[in-house]
């Protein structure tokens, strides 16, 4: 699986958040709780360097809790706070805004050492697409104050948002890396939504899919699906699937392509079951 994506836009992210890192106390680094690993982006510690932050696993209502409760762990003894969040639901949000006004405190006071006004502690939000930036910030402010969407790089440009508790937040596009060295990584990102489906074949993502699943979590397609007798390939397994959805196309043949968009999209909502792709040992 080769996938490759670096838009331009994402060169032009980078080079904001480096620009505005001086303007902030501490970065919020936002990951998808299902791939801790794969969302991150290399180049994050280079480009934050020695700025306070707080990991947020977001969309940790659709990983499974107790490898999220590892990663929070593994990020803890790393020196990291971290905090597990369903921004959509606003689960575990305020304990990240607490997180936050703790790490930005050492800056607050050295600000005010100088003989200046206290003033709210100011934070970036940063993360690659569609990891949930848009949706956790709205939740902070109360209202839809960034765009959202489902499809990566929703979010451009940049804007202040006065939040509750004492905090201002700058909002930042996404940034991702211009090369998956590792096609696990490449079809982790695919398979959870990070990156267009321009840019890769979801035929052979749901079959690698297919493959994890009965790997990981062996009855979780015959469950969701009612798939009878032996499961048979990975192929097969998708023909029973479109064909017990009626996904045909001319010739009374299943219509792969919509079967396998429709079983990303399942397992994308969580409607095969909570997973996480990533351990902290990888």
């Amino acid at each position: 699986m080769d996938i490759q994506w670096y838009p331009g836009h994402m060169t032009r992210a980078r080079r904001q958040i480096e620009k505005n890192l001086k303007l902030v106390d501490v970065a919020i680094e936002l990951l998808d709780a299902r791939i801790p690993a794969s969302s991150r982006n290399p180049d994050i510690d280079r480009i934050l360097r020695d700025k306070p932050r707080v990991v947020v696993l977001n969309k940790a209502d659709l990983a499974d809790p107790e490898k999220t409760a590892t990663w929070l762990d593994f990020f803890a003894r790393g020196g990291f706070p971290a905090v597990a969040v369903d921004a959509q639901r606003g689960t575990g949000v305020k304990q990240m805004v607490k997180l936050a006004g703790e790490q930005a405190r050492p800056a607050i006071r050295k600000y005010m050492d100088r003989g200046r006004r206290a003033r709210p502690a100011r934070c970036m939000v940063v993360g690659i697409p569609n990891v949930g930036k848009s949706m956790l910030i709205n939740r902070l402010a109360g209202k839809k104050s960034a765009r959202t969407g489902n499809q990566p790089g929703v979010t451009r440009g940049e804007q202040w948002i006065k939040l509750g508790g004492g905090l201002e937040l700058l909002d930042t596009p996404g940034i991702l890396w211009p090369k998956f060295d590792d096609p696990q990584v490449g079809f982790k990102l695919a398979v959870t939504g990070a990156i267009k489906e321009q840019i890769y074949d979801p035929e052979e993502v749901c079959l690698k899919l297919v493959r994890w699943l009965l790997a990981e979590a062996p009855g979780a397609l015959t469950e969701r699906y009612k798939l009878d007798g032996p499961v048979g390939s990975e192929l097969d397994i998708i023909d029973a699937i479109g064909a017990g959805r009626g996904f045909y196309v001319s010739g009374g043949k299943v219509d792969h392509y919509k079967t396998s968009v429709f079983v990303i999209k399942e397992f994308r909502e969580g409607r095969l079951g909570h997973f996480t792709l990533d351990l902290p040992y990888q």
